[in-house]
């Protein structure tokens, strides 16, 4: 991070949105619970059992489904930029972090124009690229590199005055 008394020029934390709270995901999984169910109940009345076990199986793989998805969730990405560095801090969501320091002066902020999805926001320093936010929408990329360019020139401007 910066040292004490580094003005900061941009710090975010980037997080991929929810795709649904927690409350919505429990109504969700009693709505295919109870319609597992009761399709289950309906096939064994007519004597097919085995397709109890599949409705089981359906609904556990949605669960499973869900419960990755959130946990892929848990990323972050913390960009900070003060006059002498940018860091970039990435946390998984296994809890492993990874922590890369490039000095502010020579950082650059690469996004492909035109914007298509296959367009990474990135730093670069020298050979080394740096992607962040992937999990943003496009629109997302564009304000968030213009405000990273904003905010190089701003701390390039303190470190050498003109």
């Amino acid at each position: 991070m910066a040292e004490q008394g580094d003005i900061i020029y941009f710090d975010a934390v980037l997080t991929p949105n929810r795709s649904m709270s927690q409350r919505a995901f429990t109504i969700v999984m009693l709505v295919v619970g109870c319609v597992s169910f009761i399709n289950g109940m309906l096939f064994a009345s007519m004597g097919a059992l085995p397709v109890v076990g599949f409705y089981g199986l359906d609904a556990l793989a949605i669960y499973v489904a869900f419960r990755w998805s959130f946990r892929r969730q848990r990323e972050e990405t913390r960009v900070t930029v003060s006059a002498r560095t940018l860091t970039l801090e990435h946390h998984k969501a296994d809890g492993t972090t990874k922590r890369a320091e490039i000095p502010s002066a020579f950082a650059r902020v690469a996004l492909d124009e035109p914007l298509l999805p296959s367009s990474w926001l990135r730093i670069e320093h020298g050979r080394t690229a740096y992607v962040i936010g992937r999990f943003l929408t496009l629109p997302e990329r564009k304000s968030l590199a213009q405000a990273l360019r904003a905010a190089l020139i701003n701390a390039r401007s303190e470190r050498y005055p003109s």
